[in-house]
């Protein structure tokens, strides 16, 4: 095979993978030297010369000329006998360049070496894949359903790049079909072995807060910040808006007349609940807006333990806690503190954990995610409701019942 038989389809790698010309060359010359390196042990006494536009590739052995039979080093020197079968007139000292046909290197040899050429532009692709995904970590993407795995959706972007998202990156109530377009947040870029592996992510706080600056001109023109974002995906979120300028209202400003403004934030993420509050350096203040809708009488804040004790009214605590104890959850992480809900004007209650002698712990605990710590906080719902909220049985929640109520009859 004659060099121009094998170089006349890098033209094809360079128009097929957009690699601009200095880059294939470098390409091209590491895979030859590294197939001399195999053939000779060593290449540095080659010249490579390649114009990849031309299909052009010359390879030329520099040796020197020694007397014969005092050749040491094969590779970078030619007894004098040997030199002038290549030209009659050399001489002892002098530099002889020999141009190497690939067919020299042997059939084997030049079938790795287009292999390992097809493996270096790969290379270079993903290389280049990755440190263009890599800039987009964090902002929005959009991308075409391609593939529905169990644990996983493989998505094809416009230029062909696979992403994936998986199962624990989608909201609970996503659906999609193949070909339908998706918009997440590329979460995470890394390389695995020489494959980028690209993940969006729909559940991500930072989703909700890409999706309030391209849906909010004020937030888009720096106009309102969102100082932070809570979720628990596809159930209920709670945004913490600021603005430096006071003619602003920030949550009026994103929310709209009648919600209209955050109405199309709300449906890309499956109707999560999505709760909107100026943010404030007022500790108490902001902890009082996290817990809204509920209305606060009081609250202790223990700055050195993170904690914060809120009293309120009896009729207050269902809307302080929230369905499945979701409120009270989000205000905890959107303002750093552990918050704890005290039933204002009920002097005799008693902690659900002094019944663990009666009561087994897993009960206890299954209470405690929805916000149910006290017997009263229990007594006053409603067994039906209890059924929906936890995965207590309903006999499980009546003899519960009939337990604390002994507690204050007795």
């Amino acid at each position: 095979m004659e060099n121009l038989a094998l170089i006349e389809s890098f033209s094809e790698f360079k128009d097929d993978k957009m690699i601009d010309r200095v880059t294939l060359m470098a390409i091209l010359e590491d895979v030859f030297r590294s197939a001399l390196k195999r053939k000779y042990g060593e290449d540095d006494n080659f010249d490579i010369i390649i114009n990849p536009d031309k299909g052009d590739l010359e390879i030329w052995r520099n040796r020197v000329v020694v007397a014969d039979g005092e050749v040491e080093d094969e590779n970078s020197e030619i007894s004098l006998t040997e030199a002038r079968k290549i030209e009659p007139d050399y001489e002892v000292g002098e530099d002889v360049a020999e141009e190497v046909k690939l067919i020299q290197l042997g059939r084997r040899a030049i079938l790795a070496l287009r292999q390992n050429l097809i493996s270096k532009i790969h290379e270079h692709d993903n290389t280049n894949i990755f440190k263009h995904f890599k800039e987009l970590e964090g902002e929005l993407y959009n991308a075409e359903v391609h593939h529905i795995r169990h644990r996983a959706i493989i998505l094809l972007d416009d230029d062909g790049n696979e992403i994936i998202m998986p199962k624990d990156r989608q909201i609970p109530s996503d659906f999609f079909r193949k070909g339908e377009n998706v918009r997440g947040i590329i979460e995470s870029v890394e390389l695995r072995g020489n494959k980028p592996n690209i993940i969006l992510s729909r559940t991500s706080p930072k989703f909700l807060e890409k999706l309030f600056e391209q849906e909010i001109p004020e937030v888009f023109d720096g106009l309102i910040t969102v100082k932070a974002v809570v979720r628990e995906p596809g159930e209920k979120a709670k945004v913490a808006v600021d603005s430096y300028d006071d003619r602003i209202d920030p949550v009026g400003a994103c929310v709209g007349v009648k919600g209209s403004r955050i109405h199309g934030i709300v449906r890309e993420l499956g109707n999560e609940n999505i709760d909107v509050i100026n943010w404030t350096a007022n500790t108490q203040l902001y902890i009082g807006r996290a817990l809204s809708p509920a209305k606060i009488v009081s609250i202790t804040i223990d700055e050195e333990n993170k904690k914060a004790e809120v009293r309120l009214n009896p009729e207050e605590v269902s809307k302080a806690i929230g369905r499945r104890g979701h409120n009270i959850r989000l205000a905890g992480k959107l303002t750093g503190y552990e918050i704890d809900v005290i039933r204002e004007g009920v002097e005799e209650d008693v902690e659900l954990t002094e019944f663990s002698d009666e009561i087994e712990g897993w009960i206890i605990e299954e209470l405690s995610k929805i916000g149910l710590d006290t017997a009263k906080s229990v007594l006053e719902q409603d067994v039906d409701d209890l059924v929906k909220r936890t995965d207590l049985e309903e006999e499980t929640i009546v003899e519960l019942m009939n337990i604390l109520k002994s507690e204050f009859e007795d």
